[in-house]
């Protein structure tokens, strides 16, 4: 049996999410966190710019956690250099950096997958699996809302992006994935207020109805202005209904419930958890998933493709958003 060589990897971006690829990336046995750009993350090489990273030898993947509207010119880089890319989402905030993305990516023939890590949760997988029995689909509605939280304390760039596209991202290729369909015309709005009063022009809120190419249709929505008393940071729930039969998934409650003198809380855990100080959930099993179609030249589950379609499903909203008529996709 062929031994492969273990994956060396460079992380760009090392904030929130960046820890948290650098945890999960050095669990697995066959990865060598090899490089990172601005913060130090254990025995890994520290380089001030990114472009350094990706010529310095030292890597055969980036995982890029910068913030949304960074991510092409990266992915263009990396792919230009034959390095593989895993790239947080949205894969990209612009249809023509999506498109300037995937080109890179398959005329260099690397492996390359945007980190929508909701495919990995078991519930949302056994629903993929279940879908034939509720037939054809016909609606779905999928809420993501964060607490106030997020855009004012957790993210620095809150005003650089929008909910529909911190939030939705993941729905829209979740859902387009169960349906096994794509979008063609979406209708949004979007409302401003609290955020934009507190200095952060962003909106409170948005919701895209989609219709998609075989009939079906599915409304998103995003809010990230929850209060923070709220028992979980995120409100997430999807349901999908078939011409035979329903599905129904709501992740507010995941199995444990806390209470303490400061609150009730229901603890995440189906994305990311620690268990028996070893890193698990659907986050781990994404990030690994990539790290084995790496080193084996496996095609990942999710295409460059239907991440380049959730990116042009969210740019037709906001655009539907400002101008108050539906978009077409093209």
């Amino acid at each position: 049996m062929t031994h492969l060589p273990k994956l060396r990897v460079g992380i760009v971006g090392a904030g929130i999410m960046g820890r948290g690829h650098a945890e999960v990336l050095t669990a697995h046995p066959d990865v060598e966190l090899t490089a990172v750009s601005r913060s130090p993350l254990g025995d890994a090489t520290v380089y001030a710019d990114y472009r350094d990273l990706i010529a310095s030898g030292t890597v055969d993947a980036v995982s890029i956690t910068t913030p949304d509207h960074l991510h092409a010119d990266l992915m263009v880089a990396a792919a230009e250099a034959g390095l593989h890319i895993l790239v947080e989402k949205p894969f990209t905030t612009t249809v023509a950096d999506a498109d300037r993305a995937v080109a890179a990516i398959r005329q260099a023939g690397v492996i390359a997958m945007c980190l929508f890590n909701h495919r990995w949760v078991p519930a949302y997988a056994q629903a993929k699996q279940q879908m034939e029995l509720i037939g054809e689909p016909v609606v779905g509605y999928a809420r993501k809302d964060d607490t106030i939280h997020v855009p004012t304390e957790m993210i620095r760039w809150a005003d650089r992006t929008t909910c529909a596209w911190f939030l939705s991202s993941h729905d829209i290729d979740l859902v387009s994935w169960l349906y096994d369909d794509r979008v063609v015309e979406v209708y949004a709005t979007a409302r401003h207020g609290k955020l934009r009063g507190m200095g952060i022009d962003t909106p409170d809120a948005m919701q895209i109805q989609a219709r998609f190419s075989r009939g079906a249709v599915a409304t998103f929505e995003s809010a990230w202005i929850y209060p923070d008393t709220f028992p979980t940071m995120v409100d997430s729930y999807v349901t999908v209904v078939g011409e035979d039969g329903v599905i129904q998934l709501d992740r507010q409650k995941e199995n444990i419930q806390l209470a303490t003198a400061k609150g009730y809380t229901y603890p995440r855990n189906m994305l990311q958890r620690v268990v028996h100080g070893v890193p698990a959930g659907a986050y781990r099993d994404a990030i690994h998933h990539f790290v084995d179609c790496a080193r084996t030249g496996t095609e990942p589950l999710i295409s460059v493709e239907s991440s380049r379609d959730v990116t042009a499903v969210l740019a037709a909203a906001h655009e539907s958003a400002r101008t108050g008529a539906p978009v077409r996709l093209t």
